[in-house]
């Protein structure tokens, strides 16, 4: 090894032992500000707000910058002048440092004592965005930074555009600064920025610890013991495994990563294609999201946005996720009988053994915590602290960390790593917010929508659904979810969806952007195990992943199926009348995609299909009653009169 490879492994290993390091302390900080008012447990936070989303944006970038920099990127591309980046890390970091210590500083000054902006003041805000533009570009990829360069091109050069696009003149020195950066509110660091930290960060600490303990892979072989016999074994196990793992994790590609290295493998090997096995790895993982009790930080936050508990968000999401499930289940099936695979083909079985038992109760016991704090009545943020107190003495029970307790902390320190990776979306995520909020566009947009759409509510289901994907594309759920519910969520509104149908429409939609081309990222990582191609895997995906499209359309004109007051309640006849239907539109959905029931299907009984699909689901008594009979009849006669048929014949 020559010195220049030395110097740079050593600076590789300084770095991690640094970002993990900080980390670690980033999140016991975290746990401290989130602490609850329990006579029990002694609090410490919240601290003040200035001091922490400044503290905290400086030491999220330290750990990108030690973890993911530009330095270190440039040792992974062996570039030999790999040092001149040391230069650009330093000065990113210190302007950060710069940036933050005058956000606090200048904040304080606001509420103390009437505060004039002057343009040095402009700078520094100019400074701080474009920092983050780029460190999210380093870290998220191209297409949400580029929105938030867009966005802030637009907040000053709106004034030039036409019709409703057209905005006042902002001023650089006495508007930029107080409505995009020095702005406890709505500006770059604030409500939601703080929310993050409250709430999201414990559970990600959560999910850190879980995966130290073990209880991924326990759950996996869980899933396999389970759909074991079965006929899409494997593929069953995969879509088991990833909805329970979305307790872990409510970040898709982490999903795949997860459980697709054990189980696309295995699913290939039970005689599946590479394209399916990533495909429906990368669908599975997807619903995560969506699955409660965790979900992921759209869902966390969402609770705040509409002031209700945390407990009402995972309440409505409950059927919902499970029919998407169920509709993955189906398309299992239909393919593993159009491939004659049976239970005895590729069995693949995974040992599963006591330490398994321990590690599901461990995670039983975690969602038990989690639940009962929020029927306590307490805050999500609450739920997230006391589950991560409990898994600390109650993750000694796992083997894993019997032998190395180091595991804990080293969880800690993930959980940190993850959050500061998280924080470079929520800051341009910030910055479009302000500039949207400043500039009054989503509220003109909402006008304009609502008068071209002559007061549709299925046009604006379907405009709020697309431009959600689109927004999605590349981005994390969040920052999708974020844009288009201020964008467009007055207009739905206005249409009569209430204000928790309209977010958790759009919410599906933002999760959904994960397996659509063109830029599929959950599929893509399916396809890079499978070994298949991305844009195939990605076709597939949203093939096989369609009910997350259905679905939001269901409940939002059948809002029973949320469950909840905030939601307009339920009658239980027509909860069971939209759940019965539901199931049957799914399965002569799934069937016509995957163009087999019992049987193949030819391509006229695939259109008969995909149009009872749309006449089950009708609101009119007499229409959909009809279909449903139709739809019955058509899938009793495939899998009783020709399916038995077929077994004869090749008999």
């Amino acid at each position: 090894m020559n010195t220049t490879t030395a110097a740079a492994a050593k600076y590789l290993q300084i770095g991690a032992m640094l970002a993990t390091v900080l980390g670690l302390a980033m999140a016991i900080t975290a746990m401290a500000n989130s602490m609850p008012s329990v006579w029990i447990i002694p609090k410490f936070g919240p601290f003040k707000a200035e001091f922490l989303r400044g503290g905290m944006l400086s030491a999220a970038v330290t750990v990108v910058l030690l973890a993911r920099g530009f330095t270190r990127l440039a040792i992974e591309k062996e570039d030999a002048a790999w040092r001149r980046w040391l230069f650009v890390d330093a000065a990113i970091l210190a302007g950060i440092y710069y940036v933050s210590w005058q956000f606090s500083f200048v904040t304080i000054e606001i509420q103390d004592s009437l505060f004039f902006f002057e343009e040095s003041h402009a700078w520094i805000t100019l400074l701080g965005i474009g920092l983050l533009i780029i460190l999210c570009w380093r870290v998220w990829g191209a297409p949400l930074a580029v929105f938030g360069l867009v966005l802030v091109g637009y907040y000053f050069f709106g004034q030039y555009m036409p019709s409703i696009f057209k905005v006042i003149p902002m001023s650089f020195v006495d508007n930029f600064s107080e409505d995009i950066w020095f702005n406890l509110n709505k500006g770059v660091l604030g409500q939601v920025f703080e929310i993050v930290v409250f709430t999201v960060f414990p559970f990600i600490i959560f999910g850190a610890m879980l995966e130290a303990t073990g209880v991924g892979g326990s759950l996996i072989r869980f899933a396999f013991i389970v759909t074991r016999n079965t006929r899409g074994g494997p593929a069953h196990a995969a879509v088991l495994a990833s909805s329970l793992f979305g307790t872990m994790s409510g970040v898709p590609v982490a999903n795949v990563v997860g459980t697709g290295v054990m189980t696309i493998p295995l699913i290939k090997k039970r005689g599946f294609t590479p394209t399916f096995a990533g495909a429906i790895e990368a669908t599975a993982s997807t619903g995560g999201q969506i699955m409660p009790p965790i979900m992921g930080a759209a869902a966390l936050i969402m609770a705040d946005i509409i002031q209700v508990s945390y407990l009402v968000i995972i309440t409505a999401a409950l059927i919902p996720a499970l029919l998407y499930y169920l509709s993955l289940f189906f398309t299992v099936t239909f393919e593993s009988r159009r491939l004659d695979i049976d239970t005895s083909t590729g069995a693949g079985d995974l040992a599963f053994d006591k330490h398994d038992i321990v590690n599901l109760v461990i995670l039983a016991g975690a969602i038990t915590v989690i639940i009962s704090t929020l029927l306590f009545g307490l805050s999500a943020a609450a739920a997230g602290v006391f589950v991560v107190l409990y898994l600390v003495p109650a993750s000694f029970f796992s083997t894993a960390i019997r032998r190395n307790p180091a595991k804990i902390l080293q969880g800690f320190a993930k959980g940190g790593i993850q959050f500061s990776e998280l924080l470079m979306a929520i800051g341009v995520v910030g910055i479009v917010l302000s500039v949207l909020n400043s500039t009054g566009l989503p509220l003109r947009l909402a006008n304009s929508v609502e008068v071209l759409m002559e007061h549709s509510l299925f046009i604006a289901l379907v405009v709020a659904g697309v431009t959600a994907i689109i927004f999605g594309m590349g981005m994390p759920t969040l920052p999708a979810y974020l844009t288009i519910i201020l964008i467009l969520g007055p207009t739905m509104l206005n249409l009569g969806l209430d204000i928790l149908v309209a977010h958790m429409f759009v919410f599906y939609f933002g999760v959904s952007s994960s397996i659509t081309p063109p830029v599929a990222i959950a599929a893509y990582a399916g396809a890079s195990i499978a070994g298949s191609g991305p844009m195939r895997t990605g076709f597939m995906a949203i093939r096989i992943g369609a009910a997350i499209i259905l679905v939001p359309f269901i409940f939002a004109y059948n809002p029973e199926l949320l469950l909840v007051e905030e939601a307009g309640g339920f009658e239980t006849f027509s909860l069971i009348s939209i759940l019965a239907r539901t199931v049957v539109a799914i399965w002569l959905m799934t069937s016509a995609f995957s163009r087999y029931d019992a049987t193949q299907l030819s391509i006229l009984e695939m259109a008969i299909r995909f149009a009872l699909v749309v006449v089950v689901l009708m609101p009119d008594p007499a229409i959909h009653w009809a279909g449903f009979a139709a739809g019955l009849a058509l899938i009793g006669y495939n899998n009783l009169v020709v399916g038995r048929r077929q077994a004869v014949d090749t008999g």
